[in-house]
């Protein structure tokens, strides 16, 4: 009997530690399964204390915390976290003794050490000054939100902006990623995660360096897991970061390359290259051709010989040529024209074709008004020896005419058809006395 006493007593005696807030209390219970709807999704500010139930200062605390809360009801949040029990919690903010408290503000992913007293009277003036902390950000437009969401309007990716690195969530994961057109790399990560944060400058430089090669087709994304746990949980995210690969129509695959820009790069630029389709070859015909040229980091331009040199099967062939290579360097999203020799006399004389015959090619920087020509043949090999040296930065190059565009002259696009020779004039000779002919020839 005795021994059943004592046992019933001690069940009694750990309940009464472990319940240190009821319902009763303005103290909000959180866990695992609460905390990120309660805490980090809310816009409310929070003062939440990490305790343990055998800790004698949190049970010393209790009585001040209660008093506080009620205080602050309506102000701000008051919650507690029982960590001995959650240590995941505990362990995802950092809690290493009892109790800790923290205030949740601006960015939840980021709570501050509170450094007041320990009295319900420090407590309450320590969160009023984070609440008026928290309100004077919001007057000078800062937000919180992941790391990449709070810097999403900043500037270039150079520097480690993340102004091109989408923020995905649970709401509009499905209609970005899985139902839009582009490729998508995924960074899944938690913000308390080392790893996590030494990707962030490599992961925003490579979102604006992709964005702008590829034109938009491949798109760096992020999604914060630790809130958004559903996209993340149908996805099998159990370590972070975690990157995923997402290409429409087909079933996800994890990322294998390395965690620099570069390696982002290269690979984004290889699923660009895969699923690209090849440039547009198009005619000039008139100045609004020469658009593509001015868009795109090199122009390719062909100048081929006049039809009734070549016929239609041997234009089309050099055209084969020139569309072969085009395809083969699609990812380096290039302008491609053509012209017909003698059509453009301006711009061959600005890009100092008229020496080397037809066909021929010229390639120009139209940022820089600088320009090289093929000086091999004009063939599958001679012009890919030709675009990978300049891909390297070999060859020579010279400057467009006086630095500025020619005057493009507009004309009728090639009919696919072969040239027909111009009509000779008829001349009546009915009423032409040939014999005076021969004797004026005779004199």
């Amino acid at each position: 009997m005795g021994s059943l006493l004592i046992g019933v007593l001690g069940c009694s005696l750990v309940l009464a530690v472990s319940g240190f807030y009821s319902a009763r209390d303005d103290v909000v219970e959180l866990n695992p399964s609460n905390f990120n709807k309660e805490v980090v999704q809310s816009d409310s500010l929070w003062l939440i204390e990490f305790y343990a139930p055998w800790c004698g200062h949190c049970q010393s605390l209790t009585a001040d915390w209660k008093k506080a809360a009620t205080a602050l009801k309506g102000i701000v949040k008051v919650g507690a976290v029982d960590a001995d029990q959650h240590k995941s919690l505990g362990s995802q903010y950092g809690v290493r003794g009892f109790p800790t408290i923290k205030i949740f503000g601006a960015n939840k992913n980021k709570p501050d050490d509170f450094q007041g007293g320990r009295t319900s009277q420090a407590i309450v003036e320590g969160a009023m000054t984070a609440l008026r902390s928290l309100v004077k950000e919001r007057l000078s437009g800062k937000s919180g939100g992941s790391d990449y969401s709070r810097q999403s309007g900043g500037g270039g990716g150079g520097g480690g902006s993340t102004k091109d690195v989408v923020e995905l969530t649970d709401d509009n994961f499905d209609r970005l990623v899985m139902e839009g057109d582009a490729v998508w790399l995924v960074e899944f990560f938690a913000p308390w995660c080392g790893h996590c944060k030494s990707l962030e400058p490599e992961w925003a430089a490579a979102a604006s360096a992709v964005q702008e090669q590829t034109k938009g087709k491949v798109r760096l994304g992020a999604v914060d897991a630790t809130i958004h746990q559903g996209v993340s949980s149908r996805y099998g995210v159990r370590g972070f970061p975690t990157i995923k690969v997402f290409r429409k129509g087909e079933e996800p695959e994890d990322y294998q390359g390395g965690r620099s820009r570069g390696d982002i790069i290269a690979r984004a630029l290889d699923l660009f290259s895969d699923n690209a389709v090849p440039p547009e070859l198009m005619e000039i015909l008139s100045e609004d051709s020469l658009k593509t040229c001015v868009d795109s980091q090199l122009c390719v331009i062909a100048v081929l010989p006049h039809i009734l040199d070549t016929g239609a099967s041997g234009r089309k062939s050099y055209l084969e040529v020139v569309m072969k290579m085009a395809d083969k360097y699609k990812k380096k999203m290039w302008g491609w024209l053509w012209t017909e020799g003698g059509a453009q006399m301006e711009l061959e004389n600005a890009l100092g074709i008229g020496g080397f015959g037809y066909p021929a090619m010229a390639a120009i920087n139209a940022r820089k008004m600088k320009y090289a020509l093929l000086k091999g043949s004009f063939s599958d090999s001679g012009i890919h020896e030709f675009l990978r040296d300049l891909s390297m930065g070999r060859g020579s190059t010279s400057t467009v005419g006086e630095g500025a565009w020619p005057k493009i002259t507009t004309v009728a696009p090639w009919d696919g058809k072969d040239g027909e020779l111009p009509a000779e004039e008829e001349y009546d000779l009915s009423d032409v006395d040939l014999d005076d002919v021969f004797e004026k020839t005779e004199l």
